[in-house]
Parts: structure tokens; sequence; C-alpha cells
């Protein structure tokens, strides 16, 4: 079974748990980052990054907060993802 995936979960329930869980975070900057990206992303992922971004969803917020912002290296597994969801949310505040 794939990382984070719940047994007979469809696809759009998967989807919008992730959606729920991008918006719930424990801090508030987690939720600004990471909801926006959910909505506008998550249909375009691949099973894998679908999976990364399960795995994601179970780190601690400072943590990712950290990595997001580049303070402290992501680990290897996450980087790739998060450095998108950055440049997402870079672009989003930018523009």
């Amino acid at each position: 079974m794939r990382e984070g995936a719940v047994p007979g979960e469809s696809h759009e329930a998967r989807l919008k748990r992730m959606r729920i869980r991008s918006w719930r975070r424990g801090i508030k900057e987690m939720d600004l980052v990471l909801g926006p990206f959910a909505d506008a992303r998550l249909a375009d992922l691949d099973a894998g990054d679908l999976d990364l971004y399960d795995r994601l969803l179970a780190e601690n917020d400072q943590d990712l907060l950290t990595w997001v912002l580049g303070t402290v290296p992501a680990p290897d597994w996450a980087a790739l993802l998060l450095s998108g969801i950055a440049d997402f949310a870079r672009t989003r505040l930018a523009g």
C-alpha cells in the first residue's frame, strides 16, 4: 500500500482529504502556503508526487516552515516537491 493511503480511498476522496489537511495545519503560515498549492496543483500531481505530498502532510509544521523558507535544508526525499511549493507560494504572493 502506498504511503499515506487510506484503504479503499478513491482518488477523489484522497485529493479532498489532502486539500483539507493542507488548509488545516497547526500554524497559519503553513495553511497559507499549502492550502493554495493544494487547491491549484494537487489534481495535476502524479501518483508518486501525491505519495510524497501525503508524506509531507505528516511532517511537523515548524519543520515544514523552515524547509519552505530555506532556513534549514529539506530532507532529500522532499527537496524537489518543497522547492515547487515554495516557488508557487512566492509567485502567488508576488502576483
